[in-house]
């Protein structure tokens, strides 16, 4: 029996960047709460952008939010692991040599950015309903951290190389999207955090089923006896995942889940 699903927002629930889910599937969720099933939304998006985008189901769900390093619900932290210190600024420095990028880092609630582009900001802000702050210099805030993110408007996996090459044995980075590279501590991804909730709520993997498309989602993937790419999702995806399903812009998840009631 199904007793925990979790799924992907960007790309897989919804095309990248969009904030407006079917309405139906918050029906589902709480329908499915009503049977014993949990949901959980892991996305490479702050718990603060994932609490507005499932806002009527909110204080249902669980959140997995920063690509695995914040694992809560509503109005509680159960799991915040965070990065070294002179990590972050490390990387920080060096994306600031390379035209083209921006670079925010993510506290549990707050996310921090010196970006001169306004629109940028905006959009995330009003977007993708990040909690952000601009500041003037990232390297001198004063805070824990659990993620820094490298945004580029296309190719970002392409022009990340070197960062990646530069870092690799100090964190673990993932391409999430076509737009952003995220970094956490070393161990932290989408499948360790499902294997945190899995362990607290005494659920399997057996009695899991998750759901993504891009290449962060694999290790989600992994930790699911039922794991689904949506249609348009990346081949490795599909090659990770045991079993596939409509487009997102056909609500492929949403016509899983319904299998269930």
């Amino acid at each position: 029996m199904i007793k925990l699903i979790t799924s992907d927002i960007d790309g897989t629930l919804v095309p990248d960047g969009y904030n407006e889910i079917n309405p139906e599937l918050f029906d589902v969720i709480l329908k499915l709460r009503a049977k014993g099933i949990q949901f959980a939304a892991a996305s490479g998006r702050q718990w603060a952008s994932i609490e507005s985008i499932f806002d009527p189901v909110k204080e249902k769900i669980f959140y997995l939010s920063d690509n695995g390093a914040y694992v809560g619900c509503h109005g509680r932290n159960l799991f915040i692991n965070t990065i070294e210190l002179e990590t972050i600024m490390d990387m920080v420095k060096e994306v600031r040599k390379i035209e083209g990028l921006d670079v925010m880092v993510s506290g549990p609630d707050v996310v921090y950015l010196e970006t001169k582009d306004q629109e940028f900001l905006d959009w995330l802000i009003h977007g993708y309903k990040f909690k952000a702050q601009w500041v003037e210099d990232l390297t001198k805030v004063e805070s824990e951290f659990i993620k820094v993110s490298v945004y580029r408007k296309s190719d970002v996996e392409e022009n990340t190389r070197m960062l990646r090459t530069m870092f690799k044995d100090r964190l673990k980075m993932t391409i999430s999207g076509d737009m952003w590279m995220d970094c956490m501590r070393p161990g932290i991804n989408k499948g360790q955090a499902v294997k945190l909730l899995q362990d607290s709520l005494s659920i399997k993997p057996e009695e899991t089923m998750a759901f993504g498309d891009q290449l962060n989602d694999i290790e989600m993937l992994q930790q699911a006896y039922y794991s689904f790419a949506v249609g348009n999702a990346r081949e490795e995806v599909k090659n990770a995942a045991s079993f596939q399903t409509d487009l997102n812009i056909n609500d492929g998840v949403l016509k899983i889940l319904k299998l269930l009631l």
